[in-house]
């Protein structure tokens, strides 16, 4: 999920249970106009990195423990990826998003989608 900088959600992509997150990364973030893309540690790759960079934006992704080359971590402004999880804390507050009752993706999209316009529009 994209959210911008208030915590209201931009952009979302549905995968699959087993599907990692970062591939879906650089689609979500494609278009989107950004000074700064705050991700977990599960987004630490070099292809996303180069994306932002591309953007003309500020990755605040912290290292992988893995990882050979370190970059720098402003962990003021990493702080505030909290607004992504408080996204997902009050889509979360909608019952028929919480538990899912949506068979398909098709519909459970749907309800994502008016979840999302309702907390635009609070």
């Amino acid at each position: 999920m994209a959210v911008r900088g208030l915590g209201c959600p931009v952009r979302f992509t549905l995968t699959a249970g087993q599907k990692g997150d970062a591939p879906q990364a650089a689609a979500l973030i494609e278009g989107l106009p950004a000074e700064v893309v705050i991700a977990d540690t599960a987004y630490d790759a070099d292809h996303l990195r180069q994306d932002i960079a591309a953007k003309k934006a500020l990755a605040v992704i912290p290292n992988n423990p893995s990882r050979a080359l370190k970059y720098p971590l402003d962990k003021h402004l990493y702080a505030q990826r909290h607004l992504v999880e408080c996204c997902f804390s009050k889509l979360k507050q909608f019952r028929r998003v919480a538990t899912r009752f949506e068979k398909t993706a098709r519909n459970y999209r749907a309800v994502v989608t008016l979840a999302a316009i309702v907390l635009w529009m609070r």
